[in-house]
């Protein structure tokens, strides 16, 4: 294989994938037998939205998001069809709001509050129906693709060593050795890969345990809705039914690796709430977590490399970590794919680390800073109520559900063009299609609308790797986005200027031009 990668959750299928579509021959190999039934992330943010429709996967997560508010309207006795946020139900509980906001430190932010119309937000809102996603079922819809792209999934196999020999990487795994061309870990927080490769894991250390869980309740009434805290920790109850979340500060894990008893839930949410609230089963494995925030040393060494919590750990206040990991993924895999098809500029895989280290360092800044609002002690409740009182405007709240959405998200690449480093966004065309809508087949994508079709024509010179598709004349005049929805290069006028901009960033991301442009380009017209 030219690559293998260790960990099948949702990072380890979104690279694999990402590979198999580049061309690359990859292989998944997963420790453990079955697929973890356990709580994890329950919804996704739009960057990870729009990967998934940049592959054509939008209608199933949106399948999945539907399925999900009819479940959370049961729970709250509200229709799914007359889910709205303004609206209480007969027991004054509210249906949850379907513009997707977040919480900070366990504020929830008010959707009414928030600013719809900012330039940022009203730029991604295609994905709108397809944020509600929870993990579990995210591995299940990338499995499914997975298995389209023909990307076996070894199960029950652990990686016990490796050797980077400098050509490839001898890896010993308990079902025989392997040789692969390359070896990425995405194997979670306590990564095998990592610790073989010799690679630090620097960061801040844990000072709570968290509790995720969906349980039976005998007397649900003891519990409010919504986060509540109390000197000991925070308790939040819903927005499923059953689901209950506890943090307890001054209780580090002992063992991460112990299985989560019913009993030690109900002693956590005991002690959180105050009350003595009892829970009569765990309906799906409970999940323990921790405050634990470090960053790999280094995301690469040799033909060894990093993603998701492999390279970062965090807690999962603000719900970034599943996210981050997928956005490692949409930048590494193409890139690495890059390589082994042997177009790859110089330094291109060297940029996944330049690109995707300073964002997991604010990620992990973010989940700090809610730690320090959540604690029980009389300062932080007092910074609490401060941070309270500025979410509670609508500045505030804009601010911080950009944020936690990812549409803020930029990397720093050379240009002017505000679009430049940006996800791309809802790029709509005169026939009623997105540019997303004509990249399900990976590569890059180039939007021109020159009278005279002179983006798309410089293009050809790159044909296999880039798509051209012509549009109706309108600002931007020409936009190229790399394969991981990245805005590589943009311009609002289409002069000789922009045709050396873009000669420029085409031979900066996707190479040397093709040996032989004989055969005909990938080209979409529109209208």
């Amino acid at each position: 294989m030219d690559v293998t990668v260790v960990g099948a959750g949702p990072v380890g299928l979104v690279l694999a994938a990402e590979l198999a579509i580049a061309g690359a021959t990859v292989q998944v190999l997963e420790r453990l037998a079955e697929p973890s039934e356990g709580m994890k992330a329950g919804a996704i943010n739009v960057p990870t939205a729009e990967a998934l429709d940049r592959r054509g996967l939008l209608p199933a997560a949106e399948q999945v998001q539907r399925e999900l508010l009819e479940r959370m309207g049961s729970f709250t006795r509200v229709p799914a069809d007359q889910q709205r946020g303004d609206q209480p139900s007969g027991d004054g509980r509210r249906a949850p709001d379907t513009r997707f906001t977040g919480h900070f430190a366990g504020m929830v932010l008010d959707a009414d509050l928030v600013d719809w119309s900012d330039p940022d937000l009203a730029a991604h809102t295609a994905v709108d129906g397809a944020r509600l996603v929870p993990q579990r079922e995210l591995e299940e819809l990338l499995a499914g693709h997975l298995a389209r792209l023909g990307v076996p999934v070894h199960r029950g196999v652990e990686v016990t060593a490796l050797q980077d020999t400098g050509e490839g990487v001898l890896v010993g795994t308990t079902a025989g050795p392997v040789r692969t061309g390359w070896l990425v870990g995405c194997d979670g927080g306590r990564s095998t890969v990592r610790r073989l490769a010799g690679i630090d894991f620097p960061g801040t250390d844990p000072e709570l345990t968290g509790h995720l869980a969906v349980a039976g309740i005998a007397d649900p009434e003891k519990l409010a809705d919504g986060w509540t805290w109390s000197p000991l920790g925070a308790y939040r109850y819903g927005p499923q039914p059953g689901r209950v979340v506890t943090v307890e500060f001054g209780r580090a894990p002992a063992d991460r690796s112990a299985p989560v008893t019913l009993e030690e839930v109900q002693s956590s949410l005991r002690r959180v709430s105050g009350t003595d609230v009892t829970l009569t089963a765990l309906r799906a494995p409970a999940t323990r977590w921790s405050d634990n925030a470090r960053q790999a040393a280094s995301y690469r060494s040799g033909r060894v490399l990093l993603a998701g919590d492999a390279a970062h750990v965090h807690s999962p206040f603000g719900g970034q970590g599943l996210n981050l990991g997928v956005g490692d993924a949409m930048n590494l895999g193409w890139k690495l794919a890059a390589v082994i098809a042997g177009w790859a500029p110089e330094g291109l895989l060297d940029s996944y680390d330049a690109e995707r280290r300073p964002l997991g360092a604010w990620v992990l800044d973010w989940t700090r800073a809610q730690i320090g609002v959540l604690r029980g002690d009389a300062k932080s409740a007092a910074l609490r109520e401060v941070v309270a009182e500025l979410l509670g405007t609508r500045a505030g709240t804009t601010y911080a559900v950009k944020k936690i959405s990812g549409v803020t998200q930029r990397i720093d690449l050379p240009g002017d063009h505000p679009l430049i480093g940006r996800l791309v966004p809802d790029l709509w065309l005169r026939d009623g299609s997105r540019l997303a809508d004509h990249g399900h087949g990976g590569g890059f994508l180039l939007l021109d609308r020159t009278t005279d079709g002179a983006f798309a024509r410089l293009a050809t010179a790159w044909d296999g790797r880039v798509t051209s598709v012509t549009d109706g004349h309108a600002t931007p005049a020409g936009v190229l986005v790399r394969p991981d929805g990245v805005v590589a290069w943009a311009c609002d006028t289409a002069d000789g200027a922009a045709v050396s901009g873009l000669e420029a960033a085409l031979h900066r991301w996707a190479g040397a031009p093709s040996s032989s442009t004989s055969s005909a380009p990938r080209h979409d017209s529109v209208g």
